[in-house]
């Protein structure tokens, strides 16, 4: 799909059937904001996804959620092993994405409906002059330890900006085990 000539997707298809979606950018975007809640386990993020894009929801429901997340990628399979740090979050740079869409587009997102993959599109072009753009710059900077003394200086007296943890991705019983190990670890201590 080319979305420069082709009509961009109101529906995704699953197991041969195509299920009506809401395509509006907000519904997405709490959705990703669903997958970066640490409070949530991984079934409820999956519910949120399947309650949130489906309007009809589809029988095979592992084909629909697995659907669901390319729709998510713009349309792009899932490259998990390739992701690079993370440099952006939905929820903690909310208001820089929203003035860098004013400032690079003169698109105020609060007015304006929109389907999910313009506004990756338009994501994906933010200018270099934004406030957003200088706080992603300065992440990967430090992240990939290219940060320059002055980049230090800034992050440090930036850090409650420029801090970003990364999205806890095991699973519950990873977690459960990793408790399991530094309770026993903490009642060595105390012997």
């Amino acid at each position: 799909m080319n979305i420069l000539v082709d009509p961009l997707p109101d529906a995704i298809e699953v197991n041969g059937h195509d299920y009506p979606i809401n395509t509006d950018f907000r519904v997405s975007l709490r959705t990703i904001l669903a997958f970066e809640d640490p409070t949530l386990a991984g079934i409820e993020k999956q519910m949120v996804l399947l309650q949130n894009l489906y309007i009809e929801q589809p029988e095979n429901i592992l084909e629909a959620f697995k659907q669901g997340i390319k729709f998510l990628n713009g349309g792009v399979e899932s490259e998990e092993e390739n992701r690079g740090p993370r440099v952006y979050s939905f929820e903690k740079d909310a208001r820089y994405i929203m003035a860098a869409f004013q400032q690079t587009h003169g698109i105020d997102l609060e007015k304006v409906d929109m389907h999910w993959w313009k506004f990756l599109a338009l994501f994906m072009d933010i200018g270099g002059e934004t406030t957003f753009s200088n706080i992603v710059g300065l992440r990967q900077r430090m992240k990939s330890g290219k940060a320059s003394k002055e980049d230090k200086v800034i992050a440090n007296k930036m850090k409650s900006i420029i801090d970003l943890p990364e999205i806890d991705r095991r699973t519950p019983e990873e977690r459960e085990m990793e408790k399991v190990f530094n309770d026993a670890i903490e009642k060595g201590k105390k012997k």
